[in-house]
């Protein structure tokens, strides 16, 4: 089992190393090092997936999931004639929408929480005090909240690691909108915290897919 996590280890060492040299203001690390994450995460997946699930709808979406993330990602570097934000949000809203299909069809284990409600109340809440910063994009981050809020809300009906991994990639991206929106407001400290909960969020959700799907495996074999 040691030997099957370790799949993941590249991926939290780099995290770690991303998040130091954003804490730092070390660009030249933290630039590279960002469109690196999604690849060993995606690496780690697969490591961690046994072979005859690796065609599973299941595992696709998870896959999908994490290298449209990798697209959201390096937004302003592989787009780089493209407006970062609205690319931004475009793929990330796309790798959400897989994240959705497979929580919500492939790994749900229990019915919707009633506490998800919070999750309606966190979305108006953030429109209305980010209402007069968003100009054009209020309708594109407003859709992009829905399906953020969708993806956490679909985590909860998931394995443990899944549903706290959705609450990270949440407050992640709800820290970022303030950054990206009313940036005087937010100090610099909160760029590596982006990247932290983004990373655990991310990882988190993907270690809880493996063993759900491997479970999944294990019964119907």
């Amino acid at each position: 089992m040691a030997r099957l996590w370790a799949g993941f280890v590249p991926f939290a060492v780099l995290a770690a190393i991303h998040v130091v040299a954003l804490a730092l203001g070390a660009d030249q690390i933290a630039t590279p090092t960002k469109l690196l994450l999604m690849p060993l995460l995606a690496a780690g997946v697969v490591w961690c997936l046994q072979r005859n699930s690796w065609r599973m709808p299941a595992s696709r979406l998870l896959l999908a999931a994490i290298a449209l993330s990798w697209l959201g990602d390096g937004a302003g570097v592989l787009f780089p004639w493209a407006p970062t934000v609205p690319v931004m949000l475009l793929w990330f809203g796309v790798a959400h929408l897989c994240y959705i299909r497979l929580f919500w069809h492939h790994l749900r284990v229990r019915p919707l929480p009633v506490w998800t409600l919070v999750f309606a109340v966190w979305w108006g809440v953030l429109l209305a005090v980010l209402w007069p910063h968003l100009g054009g994009l209020l309708v594109p981050v407003a859709l992009y909240g829905l399906i953020l809020g969708g993806t956490a809300a679909a985590a909860s009906r998931c394995h443990p690691l899944i549903v706290v991994g959705g609450l990270f990639f949440l407050a992640s991206d709800s820290v970022l909108a303030f950054r990206l929106f009313v940036p005087d407001a937010m100090p610099d400290w909160t760029s590596p915290l982006v990247m932290l909960t983004y990373a655990l969020g991310q990882g988190l959700m993907a270690a809880g897919s493996v063993i759900a799907i491997r479970a999944r495996v294990t019964v119907t074999t």
